[in-house]
């Protein structure tokens, strides 16, 4: 049997230094480690604490935002008022015409009919105009055509007709023009029908070669001054007979 040889004191003991020197090195590195750990640990604590604190903050300064509303009551009357505050209106120069004009463009009318009437208007102020076309749809009132024609028991007329659809259709083109004479701020009672005019428009065509009536008229207004009252010059004889009485 062999035996173990048998350790000797002197290394018993640098064995021992060893392991001792060695622990020590390691809970070292581990407190350093565990000081790095705690570090990291405080900051974030910190961190989670400031940001709590700064939510805190936020909360109060929105409840002290948030407006009544009693207050957002107060803001809109004061944006009203704001508002209504009068402001300067640029004022724009009206450009005054001379004329003002109306066309009607595919009258559903006869053009003869549209042709008597347009000589019956000229030359007469817009209101009485429509008037007059009023008598006439209520068939008052003949208006003079040529040719052989009925005859019209009314004075100064031999022949004439009451055409009530065309009547019906100028009426309504005279009052757009009369609403025309207004927005070119033309006085009315002075404005006269100097032009109007009747023609063929497009005709569309019906069953047999026909075709149906329609017609193109044009209305023109332009003031024109006021007549004044001419006296009429006495003769030269009934001067002298005066002077010769005296």
């Amino acid at each position: 049997m062999t035996e173990k040889p048998q350790n000797k004191p002197q290394e018993k003991k640098l064995n021992q230094e060893m392991k001792f020197n060695h622990k020590k090195v390691v809970t070292g590195d581990n407190k350093n480690k565990l000081k790095a750990t705690e570090k990291k640990e405080e900051i974030k604590e910190g961190k989670i604490e400031e940001k709590k604190v700064e939510d805190k903050k936020d909360e109060v300064k929105q409840v002290e935002v948030q407006p009544t509303p009693q207050k957002e009551a107060e803001e809109k009357k004061e944006e009203k008022k704001e508002d209504k505050t009068p402001q300067k209106k640029v004022s724009q120069k009206i450009i005054k015409k001379e004329e003002a004009v109306a066309r009607g463009i595919n009258v559903h009318a006869s053009k003869k009919h549209c042709m008597y009437i347009c000589k019956f208007i000229k030359n007469k102020e817009i209101d009485t105009a429509i008037s007059e076309l009023n008598d006439v749809i209520k068939m008052k009132r003949p208006i003079p055509f040529k040719g052989e024609i009925p005859h019209r028991h009314h004075l100064g007329m031999m022949s004439g007709r009451y055409p009530v659809n065309a009547a019906k259709e100028f009426i309504y083109l005279l009052k757009g023009l009369r609403g025309n004479v207004l927005v070119n701020s033309m006085d009315l009672d002075k404005t006269r029908i100097y032009y109007a005019s009747a023609t063929w428009d497009s005709r569309p065509a019906k069953r047999g070669g026909m075709r149906f009536k329609r017609a193109f008229i044009v209305l023109k207004a332009k003031e024109f001054p006021v007549e004044q009252e001419i006296k009429p010059k006495e003769s030269k004889e009934k001067l002298k007979m005066q002077e010769h009485a005296v």
